[in-house]
């Protein structure tokens, strides 16, 4: 019988509250360490949590989006446990009332499409980081993330593959960056993934699993997946059992190590949070915040396709990241013309991005000098070459796009005997060209309208210079 692979996962999204979720800290990320901290965050003796509105309202919505069933009365609990980065030795979180149950989402994979089942999202709170300092053999703390408010998206072990979880994961960040409620930037630590792990023989009941903790990328997820899951049919293929664990990945080295044994809930000893009052969301608050709930992706990609006739690829490309549809949104309603700023977005701008590795959450490009753009190649008064020239402009130096045509002398020839001029003056310098033409070698004629269109400059109009050519060439 086949080996199969069973992978549960934990997603830890950090919310984008301005403000922590029991103090008024701010959750900016960076600063000088220690530098975000109070009382309240830091676990000073005397002080007492208040907990933040919306950090309510971000969970709530992300479990309505997700189709789960919201705990109306909810409440906190207290996992305790030690380590350095946790100053209270305990964290504030959710056990026996998670905010919000049997959510799902349905991904698909190699077009088969299946529903990962999500037991639960809690709130909780972060805890801090700790740096090592390998040079001068020693460790530093940074309480600034203490507190920050996160979400925990536990689901079902019904992931079969890396595939399957790269997947939800990636669907998963499209629906919170769309919701609002995280920046899913994996580099600063706002969106991590705890990967539960086991194998089995194909029907057998579940093996023994291990966690791989904080992996905040989807390429170390994928290459943690792989290596765990040989690791794992290694062992017990060689007769050996494979031992409940946290285990850490090393990117670098493409390999996990173990870290310590791997608690269950009754290890961390939980009982009611004695500081925080039981959470009760009434009919009207619910209902506040499930009109809140912004269109999604699909239901973008849908209008898009059905409003605007864009084609099914563009409409993908558009929606892939929150930040690309709201440019595309904004240049399509300043510029009135929605299939062609769908053209640009997904042709030029991509490229421009990829060129310059600028990733979609970074992209900052003024959306009514792109509408300007389009509008000025639309009515003709520049050609397709000086759009390019002009975008590309806007795009690394943020130009003023009339007067960068003005200064480079990019507005389109559509004078007639200028361009007629231009055309007697290439056939009279072309004169094998114009031989190979004549012949019927019809690519003689793109090499010929190249021609005028280089001795304009450019900025020639290319029907214009097409139809004066044909008209001198059929004499």
């Amino acid at each position: 019988m086949k080996w199969e692979t069973v992978v549960g996962l934990e997603v830890h999204a950090e919310l984008s509250t301005k403000s922590k979720i029991f103090c008024a800290c701010t959750t900016e990320f960076g600063g000088e360490p220690n530098s975000h901290v109070c009382p309240v965050c830091s676990g000073m003796p005397g002080t007492l949590p208040k907990l933040n509105r919306r950090v309510v309202e971000y969970a709530v919505r992300t479990g309505l989006a997700l189709g789960g069933k919201i705990t109306v009365n909810s409440k906190f609990d207290r996992k305790n446990y030690f380590y350095p980065d946790l100053p209270k030795a305990y964290q504030v979180s959710q056990l026996y009332a998670p905010i919000c149950r049997d959510a799902g989402m349905e991904i698909e994979v190699n077009g088969n499409k299946k529903v990962i089942g999500i037991r639960e999202i809690h709130m909780e709170e972060d805890a801090g980081k700790l740096i090592h300092d390998a040079r001068n053999n020693r460790t530093q703390m940074d309480f600034n993330r203490c507190g920050v408010p996160l979400i925990e998206i536990v689901s079902e072990p019904d992931f079969r593959s890396g595939e399957e979880v790269l997947a939800y994961l990636e669907k998963l960040r499209e629906t919170l960056l769309y919701l609002g409620v995280c920046d899913c930037k994996m580099q600063e630590g706002s969106l991590r993934a705890d990967v539960n792990l086991s194998v089995r023989r194909e029907g057998e009941e579940l093996g023994t699993r291990t966690e791989m903790k904080n992996l905040n990328s989807f390429k170390a997820i994928g290459r943690a997946i792989e290596y765990e899951t040989e690791r794992q049919i290694k062992i017990l293929e060689w007769g050996g059992k494979v031992t409940q664990e946290t285990r850490r990945w090393d990117d670098d080295k493409g390999e996990s190590f173990g870290m310590r044994s791997k608690e269950n809930a009754q290890d961390y000893r939980y009982f009611p949070e004695p500081d925080l009052l039981p959470l009760y969301i009434d009919d009207e608050w619910l209902q506040r915040i499930k009109d809140s709930i912004p269109e999604l992706a699909h239901g973008k990609r849908e209008r898009y396709q059905r409003d605007f006739g864009i084609s099914e690829k563009e409409a993908l490309v558009l929606t892939e990241h929150k930040n690309i549809s709201d440019l595309f949104e904004a240049v399509s309603a300043k510029s009135g013309e929605p299939l062609e700023a769908a053209h640009l977005l997904t042709g030029e701008i991509m490229y421009l991005m990829n060129n310059a590795n600028i990733t979609p959450e970074f992209l900052a490009v003024d959306a009514g000098k792109l509408s300007v753009l389009i509008n000025l190649v639309i009515s003709g008064k520049i050609n397709r070459n000086a759009y390019k020239e002009t975008l590309a402009a806007v795009f690394d130096a943020d130009v003023d796009p009339d007067e960068y045509i003005a200064k480079q002398g990019l507005k389109m020839v559509s004078d007639t005997n200028i361009v007629g001029d231009a055309v007697k003056a290439v056939l009279a310098e072309n004169t094998e060209a114009l031989a190979d033409y004549r012949s019927g070698k019809e690519k003689a004629f793109g090499f010929l309208v190249g021609q005028v269109m280089k001795k304009l400059g450019g900025t020639g109009n290319p029907e214009l210079v097409r139809k004066a050519l044909k008209d001198s060439l059929s004499v």
